[in-house]
C-alpha cells in the first residue's frame, strides 16, 4: 500500500473526499461506475452514504463485499494511474 487512508466522507453525485497519511487530501469522482455490476447496490439503502475505511483491509468500503482498492483511488486523486 502506497499510503493508508485516514478518512473518507460521501459527499453528492457519488464523489468522495478522501484524507491520506501522508497528508494529501482531495475528492475522487465515483460516478463513473453508478449503476454497473456490484455498483448497483450504491443506490440502495442509501448505501453510498455509508463508506467507510475497513478496519482489517483498510480499503475504501461500504460493505463486505462492496470495496476499492486505496492504492488506485490515491493514484486517481493524484491525477495518475496504474
Amino acid at each position: 500500500m502506497i499510503v493508508e487512508p485516514k478518512e473518507v466522507k460521501a459527499l453528492e453525485n457519488y464523489r468522495i473526499f478522501l484524507k491520506f497519511s501522508d497528508g494529501k487530501e482531495g475528492i475522487v469522482d465515483l460516478s463513473e461506475f453508478r449503476g454497473k455490476g456490484m455498483f448497483k447496490a450504491w443506490d440502495e439503502n442509501g448505501l453510498f452514504g455509508k463508506v467507510h475505511i475497513d478496519k482489517e483491509t483498510k480499503a475504501i468500503a461500504w460493505n463486505e463485499g462492496l470495496e476499492l482498492d486505496v492504492n488506485n483511488l490515491y493514484l486517481k486523486l493524484m491525477g495518475k494511474s496504474f
